[in-house]
């Protein structure tokens, strides 16, 4: 028997507005399984993005996050602090593997690395 991965879940303070946020950076259709309680992202042949509320959300760094890429990793920078994301830090291992650190409105981290 093996595991695979079906969702990736949040905690969040507002899953609605999250999800929606996820679903115009990453891509993907909004459903609301329970409206300002659990929220999921879905797009075909990817995984779930999913969105829970809990009254408190964890403090400090989170010890799981996304990591994307993107053919024009700067390019898709620009347009995810547009959409209202924060860039957080850089980091690479060489010039050939290099990566932006960056937060969501609820300040979820998560990486994007590309050309």
């Amino acid at each position: 028997m093996a595991l695979s991965v079906e969702m990736i879940t949040f905690d969040c303070v507002d899953p609605d507005g999250l999800a929606d946020w996820w679903a115009k950076a990453a891509g993907g259709d909004v459903n609301a399984v329970a409206p300002g309680e659990f929220v999921m992202v879905t797009s075909e042949g990817r995984t779930t993005l999913g969105f829970q509320r809990v009254p408190d959300p964890t403090p400090g760094k989170n010890k799981v996050h996304l990591d994307f890429h993107a053919a024009d990793k700067e390019a898709e920078v620009a347009r995810l602090i547009g959409l209202g994301a924060k860039e957080t830090g850089r980091n690479s291992f060489g010039p050939e593997f290099e990566w932006v650190v960056m937060a969501d409105p609820e300040g979820n981290a998560f990486c994007v690395a590309g050309g």
